[in-house]
């Protein structure tokens, strides 16, 4: 399980201004019709990004500036509404690939969905955001540097707390967060604790 540990985390980041932004905007319903997530990248906040193109404006998605992007830098309630596993998939399969998420506050189930894929959703005050945002915004090759276990970032010469709850932050830092892996890790005991019951007739 060692491989799955997440300790560190480090790269350039992706301001995304706005409160409340939900799975909707994130990766609309259109893109949930895939067999698999392959692709789905390409679509994250693709409305969003239509809508500010024909204003005349560019989303931080489409902005070349942010195109080596790790980390993503979101506001309050980032995730909220429908409980869709597509938007996580979506923000993590975007351009190189987004590994974390520092925000203000996320929505519980749009968390959970990022913990079981790995990528840390980590809580900032609206202070350290606003200063976190407009440092991706005027260095945006800066490298952020998360700190798991110490639950800080640095970003240029000042360091900030963040935080994160016991729980995801113990299965980051021991690599238990992919409840997958564990099952097949696991796959010997399993197999002959099932081979002592009464009931079970074997592997199918």
């Amino acid at each position: 399980m060692n491989d799955l540990k997440r300790t560190k985390i480090s790269g350039p980041a992706i301001p995304v201004r706005g409160n409340d932004i939900d799975t909707d905007r994130i990766i609309p319903a259109r893109f949930l019709k895939c067999v698999t997530f392959d692709g789905l990248g390409d679509h994250a906040f693709e409305d969003d990004r239509l809508q500010l193109k024909q204003k005349g404006q560019v989303h931080p998605i489409d902005n070349p500036a942010f195109a080596n992007a790790k980390i993503m830098l979101a506001n309050k309630n980032f995730g909220c509404g429908s409980s869709r596993e597509h938007a996580p998939q979506s923000i993590m399969r975007w351009g190189r690939g987004i590994d974390a998420i520092i925000g203000e506050s996320f929505a519980e189930i749009f968390f959970g969905n990022c913990v079981t894929l790995g990528v840390p959703c980590l809580v900032a005050d609206e202070a350290t955001m606003q200063h976190l945002m407009s440092h991706a915004e005027t260095h945006p090759n800066d490298v952020l540097v998360i700190d798991i276990e110490r639950k800080t970032v640095k970003a240029g010469d000042q360091t900030y707390s963040l935080t994160l709850a016991d729980g995801p932050r113990k299965a980051f830092l021991e690599g238990a967060w992919d409840s997958t892996a564990e099952l097949l890790a696991a796959k010997d005991q399993i197999a002959a604790t099932a081979a002592k019951l009464p009931y079970f007739n074997g592997w199918k």
